[in-house]
């Protein structure tokens, strides 16, 4: 089993990467965001790698982060949603993205990425509920309609849902809008 790869970026053509190492060039499929966060040619870089073994093919497959493969294995155990279209979820939407979607029951926001039909969307909400990191995602029953308006504004100003949740967490529960932004924005500033 292939768990990691350490070596130099020798190609680069989305979604394939092709890390030579000590001179062993190993291909290697990457979700677009792994792919806009590695470096340029000659570059060093260590991905965690999912080794795949089918009758026609032998497949690996790339993640920056130990939160992207776990996502990923969850994924592809779900019925109906093999390594590819794992690779596409992860691509369209990051891992905090797909929890917030996950712990909301968005299955419109699924559908957008390419391949997810609505069946398929809604298999996945069923299935991964409760199986994402529960830190990523803010339950519905923690944001009151304050929060959620703070949590739109600071999305909206491009923080990343993860880090803007994370800044509605100290605030109080009944503080307005524009204090909130306020408050939100200095815990994000430091």
């Amino acid at each position: 089993m292939i768990g990691r790869l350490t070596g130099v970026i020798a190609e680069k053509s989305p979604p394939l990467v092709l890390i030579d190492v000590q001179g062993v060039g190993y291909e290697v499929d990457v979700p677009m965001s792994t792919f806009y966060n590695l470096g340029g040619l000659g570059d060093k870089v260590s991905l965690l790698t999912h080794f795949v073994v089918r009758e026609d093919a032998q497949i690996l497959f790339g993640f920056l982060s130990a939160e992207e493969r776990t996502t990923f294995r969850q994924l592809i155990k779900i019925s109906g949603v093999g390594p590819r279209m794992a690779l596409s979820l992860l691509s369209g939407l990051s891992v905090a993205e797909l929890a917030q979607a996950v712990a909301r029951q968005e299955a419109a926001r699924l559908v957008k990425v390419p391949g997810v039909g609505k069946k398929t969307a809604e298999r996945l909400l069923l299935e991964l509920k409760g199986k994402l990191g529960p830190d990523l995602a803010v339950p519905i029953s923690m944001v009151n309609d304050n929060q959620g308006d703070i949590l739109q504004a600071l999305v909206a100003l491009g923080y990343s849902e993860k880090d803007a949740a994370l800044a509605l967490k100290p605030l109080p529960a009944d503080v307005g809008v524009s204090d909130g932004i306020k408050l939100a924005l200095r815990a994000l500033s430091r």
